[in-house]
């Protein structure tokens, strides 16, 4: 049997959820996968797949042996594309991992951008706040907030996430808008804890240039920005969020900023990738993209790329979000 073609069939077979469209892919009859499938399962003495008569899923086994093939398969494509044309462009598939408001409102409305400028590079995006292993899950670049702990990866800084402390007007009516830390004392907060550790992430303003941490009580915890943020817009407690993950909020008035003198030091965010004396062309050219990407956008440590609201794309037919935001709020009155 011919085990590297196995391996590509069996990626095949789960990237496409179905022995048939695997099969079209990769021109074979469907028989023919069908087989390779069940030598492999005998070679391996285990089960890869459970099957029934409308899906396939993975088996413990299967679910580990797909990351080892997926990085095998990734590592000998990349090997041979170094020795292809360099002038034809990056391509292949290309496993990224990003936070899910950056890949949210940043990333995905300019991907378009990316697609036309490598059209050969076949993006597989990964969104949530987890840590992850790039080796173990085959993952070739991830974008991360805060100081990154895994001394085995090259980082690239790509800009600063802008902090800011903020609530609904609803929740400012109870407790009063707050002047000074010290008046914190009477608020409570949504907090936000750490997919690693588990614990609740303390508070930070600046104070007389001075980062000070600060222990808010509060009863919600979560781990997802969107919750978090749903939280908030429920009345539940102040959250300090990023800028440009409530800026529609702050537009439209349903969140309002809180101490703006004492705002969070801006938390960096880096692009990173594991090292490698020959970076592959398609890495190399999506850290570049997404630099310039960051660089450009003003709430994200850069420049200003004409409306100063980084990628978000406003609806058809209007110019900007505030115009946007503006008309829903005609409609909610009238409506």
């Amino acid at each position: 049997m011919d085990r590297f073609q196995a391996m590509q069939v069996f990626t095949r077979v789960v990237d496409a959820n179905s022995f048939t469209r695997a099969a079209d892919m990769l021109g074979l009859p469907r028989a023919t996968v069908t087989t390779i499938i069940q030598n492999l399962e005998a070679l391996l003495q285990v089960r890869l797949l459970n099957r029934t008569t409308r899906r396939i899923s993975l088996t413990p086994d299967g679910a580990a042996y797909y990351e080892h093939c997926a990085r095998i398969l990734g590592e000998v494509e990349e090997t041979e594309s170094s020795f292809r044309d360099v002038a034809a462009g990056p391509k292949g598939r290309l496993r990224i991992d990003v936070p899910s408001p950056i890949g949210r409102l940043v990333l995905i409305p300019r991907l378009c951008e990316f697609r036309a400028r490598y059209p050969e590079v076949e993006l597989v995006i990964g969104m949530g706040d987890r840590m992850v292993d790039l080796v173990r899950e085959a993952v070739d670049c991830v974008i991360r907030a805060g100081d990154l702990q895994d001394s085995t990866l090259v980082a690239r800084r790509i800009g600063a996430i802008k902090l800011i402390t903020c609530a609904t007007p609803d929740y400012l009516e109870r407790y009063g808008v707050p002047r000074s830390i010290d008046d914190l004392q009477q608020h409570v907060a949504v907090h936000y804890f750490s997919h690693r550790t588990g614990r609740n992430f303390d508070w930070d303003f600046i104070v007389d240039s001075q980062s000070v941490p600060y222990k808010m009580q509060g009863t919600v915890s979560v781990n997802d920005m969107d919750a978090y943020i749903a939280c908030a817009l429920q009345g539940m407690g102040m959250i300090q969020p990023a800028r440009f993950s409530v800026l529609p909020y702050l537009e439209s008035g349903a969140l309002v900023e809180v101490l703006p003198e004492l705002a969070p030091s801006p938390m960096p965010i880096s692009v990173a990738y594991m090292q490698n004396r020959h970076l592959s062309p398609k890495v190399r050219a999506f850290v570049d993209w997404v630099a310039e990407l960051f660089g450009a956008c003003p709430l994200l440590g850069g420049g200003d790329n004409g409306n100063g609201e980084c990628g978000y794309t406003p609806k058809a037919g209007y110019n900007t979000l505030r115009e946007e935001i503006a008309f829903q709020n005609v409609l909610e009155q009238t409506g």
